[in-house]
């Protein structure tokens, strides 16, 4: 039962991965013959948007949250 299985199976599978190395370059080729585009002003305000938004994310500082005396002092004995 598994040779069976994989005298079908083995060549099915390389049958696939050649069908889809020829499919693959394929599309590659079109997609060299094909005129490349310029980006539109929306593809361009929101990559400029994302890079606005990462400085200010590598420019933000986390605020230090302070605990009242007391607790810190109660904290430190235990």
């Amino acid at each position: 039962m598994y040779k069976i299985f994989m005298l079908i199976a083995i060549p099915g599978l390389l049958i696939g991965w050649v069908a889809y190395w020829l499919w693959n370059r394929k599309l590659l080729e079109e997609e060299k013959k094909q005129p490349q585009k310029k980006e539109s002003q929306r593809l361009t305000k929101t990559k400029s948007e994302i890079s606005d938004w990462a400085k200010q994310m590598a420019n933000f500082k986390k605020t230090e949250i302070k605990r009242p005396p007391e607790q810190y002092e109660q904290n430190k004995q235990e």
